[in-house]
């Protein structure tokens, strides 16, 4: 006794599950980026209401609690500041260089470093803060 079958095989391939797969790695992938935050040097900024995010183009000049300076993330002393400050300045004479000091920074301190900035040929300034929760 020989038994016919009814299901034949179908040569497509259906993506309809790959492509479910690729739309939540898709999903994974950018809330997971969302998390990330700015890596490097720890810093307690001031908070402020109009908070604005910072670009990866710019300077960035980072004062710490500890009395430390980094230059982006390369840690230099207030002598070496303006020597390694030079180069990036030569390239780009109008970028933004943002100061990022903790809020137990002395402004005596900041404002050194923006002296010294200045000095050297930067003319724009931001300071960086964080934003402020909204409670009232």
């Amino acid at each position: 006794m020989k038994f016919e079958r009814n299901h034949k095989i179908l040569p497509n391939f259906n993506y309809a599950s790959l492509t479910d797969i690729v739309l939540q790695l898709l999903i994974f992938f950018l809330l997971a980026s969302s998390f990330v935050s700015s890596p490097g040097i720890k810093v307690a900024l001031p908070k402020a209401r109009s908070a604005e995010a910072q670009s990866d183009r710019q300077t960035v000049i980072t004062l710490t609690h500890g009395g430390r300076i980094y230059l982006n993330l390369e840690e230099v002393t207030t002598a070496t500041l303006a020597q390694k400050l030079i180069p990036i300045l030569d390239k780009q004479r109008d970028q933004v260089v943002i100061i990022r000091a903790d809020k137990e920074v002395s402004l005596q301190k900041a404002v050194e470093v923006i002296d010294l900035a200045k000095g050297i040929g930067a003319q724009k300034f931001m300071i960086a803060t964080e934003p402020q929760d909204e409670v009232e």
